[in-house]
């Protein structure tokens, strides 16, 4: 479903991204670990058209950002970190509003505002101000509508920032149900160990370069370590990894 591709990139002197690699199977659940800084959100940037690339390639579902962007980003649903709602407008303000920039029809943006407001649980709340919203009911709205227009992959980019320990468990725990219900591709990027499964799929990023990827479990197998916060230690510090084993 996506596949990065030997992708760079530098703010000047400093250097974000490194030869970053890794490709995400179609369906389920997948993570992006890596502390703050080390270049979970550039790489966002350039998979949206925030940023513009300056080497190396990116694809989803089989499509070149460089070579067609539109129809890459056509494939793509993105919930950023920095909330990006009008508090000022209704709940369905929002979301027709979002649905009219990606060409839905007046009918069919009805259709899919509805749909998706009954499935993020927000259907009593349409006709409220989005600042009457708590965090919780602001993200799913966040994700609702970046499903409007049915993307192939929903990438959340540390989507739980603010919120209490409840509301990111919740949070949580809607997305992987969005994955199971749905058969959804999902792109979690954290710095937050607890959010991440044992049988999650993770890659994890360090200081702009990927230093492992594969289930959460096997990577503390690989490491010797009860947890994954243990194998992150080691594996960020590339102490105990042999040189041809590091990714």
């Amino acid at each position: 479903m996506l596949e990065i591709d030997e992708v760079e990139h530098r703010y000047g002197a400093r250097c974000a991204l490194a030869g970053v690699s890794f490709a995400l199977a179609r369906g389920g659940f997948h993570a992006l670990l890596g502390p703050n800084g080390a270049g979970k959100s550039t790489l966002i940037g350039l998979m949206t058209g925030l940023l513009r690339g300056q080497a190396g390639e990116i694809r989803i579902d089989g499509h070149s950002l460089n070579r067609d962007p539109r129809r890459v980003r056509r494939q793509l649903g993105v919930v950023f970190q920095q909330p990006t709602l009008d508090l000022d407008l209704s709940v369905r303000q929002n979301l027709l509003y979002h649905a009219s920039l990606h060409g839905l029809g007046r009918r069919l943006a009805r259709q899919r505002c509805d749909r998706e407001l009954a499935r993020q649980g927000l259907e009593a709340r349409a006709g409220e101000r989005v600042r009457q919203l708590n965090g919780g009911h602001r993200r799913r709205l966040e994700i609702a509508r970046a499903l409007l227009h049915e993307p192939a992959l929903l990438v959340l980019d540390e989507a739980s920032v603010g919120l209490d320990a409840a509301s990111r468990q919740a949070l949580n725990e809607h997305v992987r149900a969005l994955c199971r219900e749905r058969g959804m591709t999902v792109l979690w990027t954290t710095h937050l160990l607890d959010e991440i499964a044992p049988d999650d799929n993770v890659v994890m990023l360090c200081a702009g370069s990927v230093v492992a990827s594969g289930r959460a479990d096997a990577l503390c197998r690989r490491t010797e370590s009860r947890t994954l916060q243990d194998a992150f230690r080691r594996l960020t510090t590339l102490q105990d990894i042999p040189a041809e084993e590091r990714c």
